[in-house]
């Protein structure tokens, strides 16, 4: 796992990809197979970066509502991203200045 990306990467946090997992074993246990084949695939372009812990939090975090989204925009910061890609309102509406917040529609129209 890389610390920080590089411009033009896509990353995804290792926490993100645990609470995935979680989801599929808890609703989708006959289909973790298909995860399994869907993150080996996501891995050949996407590089999944470290989530800091608690104890490195940042002040901005207080801006995401959620506390279940904090750390991936901990994870963020680390990675030094420019822009999450979210549909998550806790995100969209935190105000934040870096990283930019966008759906993916906003992105597409960039």
């Amino acid at each position: 796992m890389k610390a920080v990306a590089t411009p033009g990467d896509a990353v995804v946090c290792d926490y993100s990809m645990d609470e995935m997992r979680r989801v599929f074993n808890e609703k989708f246990p006959h289909r973790i197979a298909e995860y399994e084949g869907f993150v080996s695939r996501m891995a050949l372009s996407v590089e999944i970066v470290f989530t800091p812990p608690d104890n490195e939090s940042h002040e901005c975090e207080d801006r995401v509502r959620d506390v279940k989204d904090r750390p991936i925009l901990r994870a963020a910061l680390a990675a030094q991203v420019d822009t999450i890609i979210t549909g998550d309102k806790d995100f969209l509406e935190a105000d934040l200045e870096r990283p930019e917040t966008l759906t993916a529609a906003q992105f597409l129209a960039c």
